[in-house]
């Protein structure tokens, strides 16, 4: 059997080198256009994860418009029970692997958990949208219908205080139960669920508590949860 010198081209080398061509030309055009898999990943983690600057309330209230975290408060009661979920959970939006690497932008409807992370980042950050023609800017009254979007005789909302979220469609309360957790993307988050909890008297448990947070009028990269409670005066009573 004759044996070949290295430089001979055997089978069908050239078939092969146009195939590997293409597929050459084919990688850069979807680099170029940041259409590969790793780059749409690093875009959408980056997006989730970037910090975000929380709109800032003047007057006390939220707004159609603004930019705040939906906080679920330290559930004291629940330390004894489950000591592991202590301290405040924040929404945030959930995505599984198979979302993250199929997704080339965050889809809508998506999943919502609560995770231990109060610093406000793209993915536990809304926008609060109107739902039924409220302009931007105006303050949402009490009991008023509202959406979240990714980033006559009704009081007004009050920002950075406690208050109960409905579902319009359910009439439950949004809740986080602490006591179940889910596996995402992103590690160990808690479940949060349409449910509302009455105590023996009827009333709300914390599960179902909620505050909407706005950022921090003396600092511009921390939220009212980072600042401190104003000192009474001398003259006033504690």
């Amino acid at each position: 059997m004759a044996a070949y010198r290295p430089g001979v081209l055997i089978g069908n080398w050239k078939e092969d080198a146009c195939l590997e061509e293409d597929r050459l030309r084919d990688f850069m055009h979807k680099r170029e256009r940041g259409e590969l898999l790793i780059q749409k990943i690093n875009k959408l983690q980056d997006n989730l994860l970037k910090k975000i600057q929380l709109s800032v309330s003047k007057d006390e209230f939220v707004h159609f418009g603004d930019t705040v975290m939906l906080l679920n408060p330290d559930n004291k009661s629940l330390v004894e029970n489950y000591p592991g979920v202590c301290g405040s959970l924040t929404l945030a939006i959930n995505l599984d692997e198979i979302s993250m690497y199929s997704a080339k932008s965050l889809q809508v409807p998506c999943g919502v958990s609560a995770v231990k992370s109060v610093e406000p980042v793209g993915r536990n950050s809304f926008c609060v949208l109107s739902v039924d023609g409220g302009a931007v800017g105006e303050p949402i009254r009490f009991g008023q219908n509202f959406g979240l979007g990714t980033t006559g005789g009704f009081s007004d909302q009050m920002a950075n205080s406690k208050m109960i979220i409905t579902h319009c469609h359910t009439n439950r309360s949004l809740a986080v139960p602490r006591n179940f957790w889910t596996r995402s993307y992103f590690g160990k988050e808690y479940e949060v669920i349409c449910h509302t909890y009455l105590d023996s008297h009827k009333a709300e448990e914390d599960k179902n508590y909620w505050e909407i947070v706005t950022g921090n009028p003396s600092d511009e990269d921390g939220t009212m949860i980072h600042r401190p409670n104003p000192q009474p005066r001398r003259d006033q009573k504690e």
